[in-house]
């Protein structure tokens, strides 16, 4: 193999030989460079020959499998060569390599079970982490790992960061102050056209008529970025009704890869195409012609909710540094034009940079892979961005009820559960299946739950319909095209087990067990009474279509289920015997607090998680039982269980006031939600007679928290932030304080202020108070901080407009002497 960065026009060529240098005295480097800069393709050729690699392979992460694969197909046309040979891809369920491989272009879950197998990295020189920006979980996983690797192991293990729109210091600073270089890159002008903000239900046919007339305005491809499949399949119909002669791509993760290689290369016919995209096209992909972008605005994302243990999809707008990739894509090639659904000033509103997932996400993989290396805290390991705790500790139950772990160690089912490419629930499905001799129906539920539903809404929601379809298009020999791909991956689960096809009739009582395994929270059992809806065993409540046929079965085992404000949605699911759950049944001594039944509940229950087999009352509860009751209520619902009123709430600004004002003074965290979560320790002594809800609320929240503090705070609280203050005129006026530490408000008629000179302060004088001057009628004139300034400058203008409003009153020339009044002063007659 010979090759020659040289010899390529691509930009990033240009800071090649600095990329090497640093590389070749530094472990850790981060490069910006832009869109079609060459970033991907050409440097990890360029490194291939240097010292410090030797022998050793270079490892690039990406963050999907489109982009993995033509990658390594372009580096490898670049060579001369065929995929596999110098450069190979590895993906989930699809590697070419050989042992002439020296670039792997992985998806970035493939790195974190790499570093499981060897955790030494033993053969690789170089990780770089391409599209970093995307912040994908998988990857500020396999970023912490690597860093460990590096830290403890491997300080000749080189990281490289590539990204085209991070903020780059703060990344830097992340990673132990990296150097950083920047690639200009070549981009062409992109001329930005606002359409104007849209509604987002209709965004298909508003996103069909942008392309329309932009096709007629302007020459060239159009990349459009829509937020999902469904958008993307409506305004698709609109297109080819609309645009004859055009060809119509669409481009997402889901399609098989020779149509997603349609939409990325020209077509072969010269004709005009357009390109309907989700953000898979962002980045990395390089889709050729495109001069016209119409960007949409909005995408698609899963958000966790650690509380129900349920993730939703919501559609929300994308971020300023996702919109300037998207703009990006025009002004590659040439001068492009880009169509934004959205207006000017919503676009100055946009967060600046995407949030990471790990932040939004499901951590049940993640947390498993923590403890297979032994980690119990996730604190112990270096973060771009650490995971939020409470959705880790969620992600920890959820590994306790699969049995997966025990007291935070990996169990040996655990062991056996991370041993298998895919989520610890469908591992542990199928580890139960091929326990139960239900392994070829579990292979083929994995591979359903892994895909897109390939059956459309109509169809209902029990997934066994799904499994006979999979089943006849087997016995068809393929003849419905959107099982390929499910099949293709239930083909993989069955080779990981050596597994024969299974095509006979499906028994839905065995693929109810089956989720119930991979699901054990969702769980659900019809409630009395309320047609479709049932309770799971998280305790959340969930419902199908009054018209669907599952709808009035007593149990159901629940694959997909959208989290919403009030109730959850059933998208997918199977019958279920409850005889079959006979292992879950728990028994358990319940002493809880129930606002809505009226306070304390002591029973014993046979359950399902929060499902109730069967309850006897407790007739004898320990104190102590029941302060925990009432306290672990008060965590979760104290904002409507105590009386958090008015003055309470601003006893604790005050506090938070003075805890920011002085911060090495000891003034102790009050913030309601600090409050709740501790209320243990100082309003227990109050709860010894409480029995029901209205207990709770007759306690006098204000004097409980002024006694909580030591009693030299408590002097020094009425000292510092005085709640009122008394002016020239006699009153004493209110003073608001603000929890975030900003000035207090002191709003008071402006006649009552006369002859005071300065602006009040507070805090041993280190405070002003902001004064909202009032006019007679109360209405706000002048907002201040500086009463002294205001007299001497603002003042004269002030009483012009006052003198013709209120003529009655006397508005004198030289305020600072003169007589403060509360009522109406009048005017001297001359």
């Amino acid at each position: 193999m010979t090759f020659s960065y040289q010899n390529t026009s691509l930009p990033v060529k240009e800071i090649i030989p600095e990329v090497l240098q640093k590389l070749s005295h530094q472990n850790t480097l981060i490069l910006k460079a832009p869109p079609g800069a060459g970033k991907s393709t050409l440097l990890p050729l360029a490194l291939l020959e240097e010292e410090w690699l030797g022998n050793q392979k270079i490892l690039m992460l990406e963050p999907r499998r489109l982009a993995a694969k033509s990658i390594a197909e372009r580096m490898s046309d670049m060579l001369g060569e065929k995929v596999g040979n110098t450069v190979g891809y590895r993906v989930r369920f699809d590697t070419k390599v050989s042992e002439n491989t020296k670039i792997e272009v992985v998806t970035e879950g493939i790195l974190t079970r790499m570093i499981h197998h060897d955790n030494t990295l033993e053969n690789i020189g170089l990780v770089i982490f391409d599209e970093f920006h995307e912040r994908s979980i998988h990857a500020d996983v396999a970023m912490a790992l690597s860093r460990e690797v590096q830290k403890v192991i491997r300080e000749d293990l080189r990281i490289l960061v590539m990204s085209a729109t991070m903020d780059m210091p703060q990344l830097s600073s992340m990673l132990n102050h990296a150097p950083i270089l920047e690639s200009k890159g070549k981009m062409f002008p992109v001329d930005v056209n606002y359409v104007g903000d849209i509604d987002r239900y209709l965004i298909p046919e508003l996103t069909a008529k942008t392309v329309i007339d932009a096709s007629k305005k302007h020459e060239g491809d159009i990349l459009c970025f829509l937020p999902g499949q469904g958008e993307i399949k409506k305004c698709e119909e609109i297109l080819r009704g609309a645009l004859k002669g055009f060809m119509i791509h669409p481009l997402y993760g889901q399609l098989p890869f020779h149509i997603q290689q349609k939409a990325i290369f020209p077509n072969k016919e010269g004709k005009r195409k357009v390109v309907l995209a989700t953000n898979i096209a962002e980045t990395s992909l390089t889709i050729e012609g495109i001069k016209i972008v119409v960007d949409s605005g909005f995408t698609r994302t899963q958000v966790f909710d650690a509380n129900s243990g349920l993730s939703k999809l919501i559609t929300e707008q994308i971020s300023e540094d996702a919109a300037d990739q998207r703009k990006g894509r025009a002004g590659r090639l040439s001068e492009g034009v880009c169509y934004r659904l959205w207006s000017s000033s919503t676009h100055h509103k946009l967060d600046k940079e995407r949030t990471p997932e790990i932040e939004k996400a499901d951590l049940t993989a993640l947390a498993l892979d923590m403890a297979e290396w032994g980690i119990t805290s996730p604190t112990s390991l270096d973060w771009v961005t650490p995971p939020p705790n409470g959705h880790f500790l969620q992600a920890v139950e959820t590994l306790e009820q699969l049995e997966a772990l025990e007291e935070g160690k990996l169990t040996e089912h655990g062991k056996e559960v991370h041993q298998l490419p895919c989520h610890p629930r469908i591992a542990h499905m199928l580890l139960y299946g091929q326990e139960n001799d239900l392994l070829g129906l579990a292979c083929d539920l994995a591979a359903i739950l892994d895909e897109r539903d390939p059956l459309p809404r109509e169809a209902g929601i029990d997934i066994n319909l799904r499994i006979e379809a999979l089943r006849r298009y087997r016995r068809d020999d393929g003849k419905n095209k959107r099982f390929t791909n499910i099949d293709k991956v239930a083909n993989q689960y069955r080779k990981l087990f050596d597994a024969p096809i299974d095509n006979s009739s499906v028994d839905d009582f065995e693929t109810g067990v089956l989720l119930a395994h991979a699901y054990p929270e969702r769980i659900a059992c019809s409630k009395p009474g309320n047609n479709a809806q049932f309770q799971l065993a998280n305790g959340k409540i969930a419902m199908a279509g009054h018209k669907d046929d599952l709808a009035y079965e007593q149990w159901l085992a629940v694959a997909h289920i959208d989290a919403r404000e009030n109730m959850g949605k059933i998208f997918m699911a199977s019958p279920l015997d409850p005889k079959d759950l006979a292992t879950m049944v728990k028994e358990k001594e319940v002493i809880e607090w129930d606002t809505e039944d009226g306070g304390l509940i002591a029973s014993k229950d046979l359950r399902i998680g929060n499902i109730v087999l069967k309850s006897t009352p407790i007739q004898s509860v320990s104190e102590e039982a029941k302060l925990n009751a009432i306290t672990d209520a008060i965590k979760k619902e104290g904002e409507r269980l105590l009386d958090f009123n008015e003055e309470v709430q601003q006893w604790q600004a005050r506090v938070s006031c003075l805890r920011k004002w002085n911060p090495k003074e000891g003034w102790p965290d009050c913030s309601t939600s600090h409050l709740l979560l501790n209320n243990k320790k100082w309003l227990s002594p109050y709860l010894t007679d409480v029995k029901k809800p209205q207990d709770l609320k007759k306690l006098n929240l204000m004097d409980i928290l002024h006694h909580s503090l030591p009693w030299e705070q408590q002097e020094e609280l009425e000292q510092l932030t005085p709640t009122r203050i008394k002016v020239p005129s006699g009153s004493n006026i209110k003073v608001k304080y603000l929890s975030n530490g900003d000035a207090p408000i002191l709003s008071v008629r402006l006649q009552e202020c006369f002859g005071l000179s300065e602006t009040p302060s507070i805090n041993k004088g280190k405070n002003k108070v902001l004064m909202h001057l009032l006019s007679p009628g109360f209405k706000p004139v002048q907002i201040t901080s500086d009463l002294h300034s205001f007299w001497n400058n603002t003042y004269y203008e002030v009483k012009k407009e006052l003198k013709r409003r209120y003529p009655k009153h006397a508005w004198p020339d030289e305020p600072w002497e003169e007589e403060a009044v509360r009522g109406v002063k009048r005017k001297k007659k001359d």
